[in-house]
């Protein structure tokens, strides 16, 4: 081998950086121990909440402290955070999450909210069609515009043809010319949202934050890792930030009102029947709000308004106040729904006619532990435009009032500034709200007029954190249109600790066996192949933290496919050498040609190039995991090439220049697999039945049974919920039909005291709070259940030591037919490119043809073990897109195997040209048999381990792979080659 010390330097230089790398990994890992064990110091008493706030105290403390010295240079915790590797959400816990800026509501603002009948039949007909399709919501919109818009245009005075837009839109301007200018727009918007998002995440202060537009699509995705506060991360992202400054009613101004009402709804709710209308009603995502703790809130003897709703009652000059109301949490959906009756709205008098009821934006616990919230009654108006909007705001700021108390300043420009002076003028001594995304956050009383321009947000149990997020999010700006949470994945921290270390026991204990295999089947060589394993894994995660690349689950397993790559190298390589030794050829010689293009290399190149390729695709059309498994896979690919072919080579001239006597086997494993001659195409008949039986009886069970979708395929919501007690899975979906309607889908996951519970209620319904009475119906459900568990230690997030959620996802059905029609095109697109390639590599179409039906087979097969065993399997065994990520990796492996069979069938075909044609597939079939084995078994052995030691959530996943090991090395045997060869001859007869 030519230039072996440029190759020695290049392989030190990169193992000394991959080290300088990865040691910011550890130090960083230190560093957050340390914080850890402070909060730890603090007490047995806090709870996580707490200790999440202690570790982040410590953390700042030491943020821009030196924790290293290199004598040139010194790192900073900061500085070496910024440098480590990443880890996915299923590692570290945290929320990945995508966004969808509302098309719609910048379409209704560019046209200034028109009442034209045909562009909002077309927008909900848009709507409709969304549900069920992958264009984007505005060519959705103009092909429903040209089916209702008959004679009328998009650039009509009434639409788009405004003044506004006067400049941009002329009348009578052709729909496709609009259509471009309003693309250009909402372009604009979604950029505009872009940044507002991303500054708000800037001052979050989560360490790695990544955020980036999804193409046109007016998506955005945003993943925070390690973010321990679920709630406040949803809140911060999805805050439209219209802030608004109302006139309020008093309680004695609309206190007569509620007792006129109290007397009609009294009637509406006077029998069973009726309740149960009012019920129906309400919009179905509410009725889980019905479900409260309270006894009276369902007493048939007490239902009236005031059942659900307790006025503020004002019997003097002293009791008059902006509060005129309180409820229960769980009853404003009730409350709403009652005062949004048309019959309830017609007996308003004639000055509260445009009466807008607004809610607190925090709850507070009653004298009973119960959680009430306050009710407001904004002076409305016919335009429904605030007295004051937002825009004004120059700047916020979180501060503290005379009492120290956390507030938020706000300084307006000068246009607010005289809108605020003549409203406060006007209003003295009396009350003005100040708004937030339609949730009141204070109503104080005016005293004096307030000229200078400036006032503030201040709530009596405004936190700090609540008080910096509401100052963040005015700074940053108002979004152009709501966003709303389409997609999102949450994993607590205690459940991706517990991935953490399970994941590095099940991979280490891998390791050791493939390391331990190596040596007894090779013997020295086995050694020298095991330390460019070991060269190969330092390489793979140097390059992941130099790149600050996301290390997965799905990514583990892209590098456990790497490393049974790497392994198939060396010992396609030792098994040529064997091949040339057998035949009396000197230990050096034999080297050489194991290691040459005509030995070994070939196939090993092809067989790369392969699953490179199918690494590419994935890539290009993957989303989530299936990304973050392509990029690792791709990345092992040319570490593995380059330590299996050179560093491999350089240890093992090295023994043999000393005069080593190296024989590539091993007292235990002489012998095995030499001499072998099978007629494997005879049998390929008995084969193409157990394939066709299997497959047949796969597909029947598809089309019967079906498979378990994930909710990332099909849409919904699922929660991994942790109890303290044996759950009963049945038991429990039964208890939850009362909270969500139906019953949920209840499987055991890992342990018998933990639930995944999958649900599709309310999955079709929008608003900001569908999500919270989701989850409050769960928690309402499974009460009985939780013990002294508290709602807010229910959620998600922070580390759970009792129930709770530790895990969650919620994917709406139109991201989800996004999600699978991506995951096909990535299996397709990488079937496509491989089937060319080893067309062009081949040079005969009857190679592709073989290779690609065994994919397909092994694909079909897989599928077919899920579809007849997921019903009684003890872990999960979901379809989604971590099981696209397997599905490929067979396919990867799959393709390894065949290539590697098809490369020395080429190779006899040119040495034993008066040969018939099968025996030189049978002779060729034969001679790789001892490789294709001990390949198999080695990557066995890595996932058996991972399978059994491994994390629950990767069950199914490494389930999937170890079918397509089997498979794949089955098909590569008796069906990819006898596929060919049957091909081959009917090309022959043809010709």
């Amino acid at each position: 081998m030519q230039n072996k010390g440029l190759i020695k330097l290049f392989a030190i230089l990169f193992g000394l950086v991959s080290l300088y790398q990865l040691s910011f990994t550890f130090l960083a890992t230190k560093v957050e121990d340390d914080a850890a064990a402070y909060a730890e110091s603090k007490g047995d008493n806090i709870d996580a909440r707490q200790k999440a706030t202690f570790e982040r105290k410590y953390l700042d403390s030491v943020a821009n402290k030196d924790i290293i010295n290199l004598g040139v240079t010194t790192y900073t915790y900061n500085d070496v955070k910024d440098k480590e590797m990443n880890l996915g959400l299923d590692l570290k816990g945290g929320i990945n999450a995508i966004l969808q800026v509302s098309v719609k509501e910048v379409l209704k603002s560019l046209a200034n909210d028109s009442k034209n009948v045909a562009f909002n039949q077309a927008l909900e007909a848009a709507d409709e069609a969304q549900k069920n399709s992958n264009a984007t919501y505005l060519d959705l919109f103009f092909q429903e515009f040209e089916k209702v818009a008959g004679d009328t245009k998009l650039s009509d005075p009434s639409i788009f043809g405004t003044k506004a837009l006067s400049e941009k839109i002329t009348f009578n301007e052709a729909n496709a010319t609009v259509k471009q200018t309003l693309q250009e727009e909402i372009n604009s918007s979604i950029g505009t949202a872009f940044e507002v998002l991303r500054s708000r995440i800037d001052k979050f202060g989560v360490t790695q934050p990544n955020i980036q537009r999804i193409g046109n699509s007016g998506r955005i995705q945003i993943e925070l890792p390690g973010a321990k506060d679920i709630e406040r991360v949803t809140r911060l992202i999805t805050s439209k930030a219209e802030l608004q400054f109302w006139e309020v009613y008093t309680n004695a101004e609309v206190q007569n009102y509620f007792f006129t009402a109290n007397g009609k709804i009294a009637e509406i709710l006077k029998d069973d029947t009726a309740a149960e209308k009012v019920i129906d009603s309400t919009k179905k995502d509410d009725i889980d709000d019905l479900l409260g703790e309270s006894i009276d809130s369902t007493d048939v003897s007490q239902k009236n308004l005031f059942t659900y709703f307790f006025p503020n009652i004002a019997q003097s000059q002293q009791q008059m106040s902006s509060l005129v109301g309180q409820a229960r949490v769980l009853d404003t959906a009730m409350v709403n729904s009652l005062l949004n009756r048309k019959d309830v709205k017609a007996l308003l008098p004639n000055e509260l006619k445009y009466v807008k009821f607004l809610w607190d934006y925090k709850s507070n616990k009653g004298t009973d532990g119960t959680e009430l919230i306050g009710l407001y009654a904004i002076k409305g108006n016919r335009s429904g435009n605030a007295t004051i909007e937002g825009d004004v705001i120059l700047d916020a700021s979180q501060v503290f009032d005379q009492l120290n108390k956390p507030e938020v300043s706000m300084t307006m420009n000068s246009s607010g500034t005289k809108q605020w002076a003549k409203m406060t003028t006007e209003n003295q001594g009396k009350f003005v709200a100040v708004v937030l995304d339609n949730y009141v956050y204070t109503a104080p009383s005016v005293n004096t007029p307030i000229t200078g321009g400036r006032t503030s947000i201040s709530g009596g149990s405004m936190t700090i954190t609540e008080a910096e997020d509401i100052a963040t999010v005015l700074k940053a700006g108002k979004l152009p249109a709501a966003a709303r949470i389409i997609q999102a994945e949450v994993v607590g921290p205690s459940l991706g600790q517990e991935s953490i270390d399970h994941s590095i026991q099940s991979f280490g204990l891998a390791i050791l066996l493939v390391l331990v295999w190596m040596i007894l089947y090779y013997g020295k060589a086995g050694l020298y192949a095991d330390i460019a394993l070991a060269v190969n894994i330092l390489f793979i995660f140097g390059i992941l933290a130099s790149f600050n690349a996301v290390l997965t689950l799905p990514g583990i397993a892209g590098i456990i496919l790497t490393i049974g790559m790497s392994v198939d190298a060396n010992v396609i390589i030792f098994e040529r050498i064997k091949e040339s030794l057998a035949i009396k050829k000197g230990l050096k010689q034999s080297v050489e040609e194991g290691f040459s293009i005509k030995g070994a290399l070939s196939a090993i190149i092809d067989a790369n190039i392969t699953t490179l390729l199918t690494g590419v695709i994935l890539y290009v059309f993957g989303t989530g995991p299936i990304k973050g498994f392509a990029l690792t896979l791709m990345i092992g690919i040319a570490t593995s090439l380059f330590t299996a072919v050179f560093i491999t080579r350089l240890l093992i001239d090295k023994s043999v220049n000393k005069g080593a006597n190296l024989t590539f086997n091993t007292s235990i494993s002489k012998g095995w697999f030499q001499n072998i001659n099978v007629e494997f195409l005879r049998k390929r008949k008995i084969a193409y039945i157990i394939s066709g039986a299997v497959i047949i009886a796969g597909i029947v069970s598809i089309f019967s049974v079906g498979l378990k979708q994930g909710v990332d395929f099909k849409g919904g919501r699922s929660y991994v919920v942790r109890f303290d007690q044996t759950m009963n899975a049945t038991e429990v979906a039964s208890t939850l039909k009362d909270a969500f309607g139906t019953a949920p889908e209840v499987k055991t996951y890992g342990s018998d005291h933990q639930l995944k519970i999958t649900t599709v209620y309310k999955i079709d319904e929008d608003g900001q709070d569908v999500d919270d009475q989701v989850q409050s119906a769960l928690f309402t459900g499974l009460k009985s259940y939780l013990g002294t568990t508290t709602y807010e230690d229910f959620k998600p997030g922070f580390e759970k030591e009792g129930s709770g959620v530790m895990s969650y996802m919620k994917v709406e059905p139109t991201i989800a037919d996004d999600i699978k029609t991506s995951a096909l095109y990535a299996v397709f697109g990488s079937l496509l490119v491989v089937f060319l390639y080893i067309l062009l590599r081949f040079r005969k179409i009857s190679f592709s043809i073989g290779a690609v039906i065994a994919v397909f087979h092994d694909v079909l097969i897989v599928l077919s073990v899920f579809s007849i065993t997921y019903s009684f399997m003890p872990f999960d065994m979901e379809i989604g897109q971590s099981f696209i990520a397997a599905i490929l990796t067979v396919v990867g492996y799959s393709l390894n195997d065949t290539v590697v069979i098809f490369d020395r069938i080429r190779e006899f075909t040119g040495t034993h040209p008066n040969w018939k044609y099968s025996e030189v597939v049978d002779k060729a079939l034969s001679s790789t048999l001892g490789r294709t084995i001990n390949t198999s078994l080695t990557t066995l052995l890595v996932m058996l381990a991972i399978f059994l030691f491994g994390g629950d959530s990767i069950k199914g996943f490494m389930f999937a792979l170890i079918i397509g090991v089997v498979v794949g090395t089955y098909s590569s045997l008796f069906v990819a080659t006898p596929i060919m060869f049957d091909t081959t001859k009917k090309e022959e007869k043809n010709n």
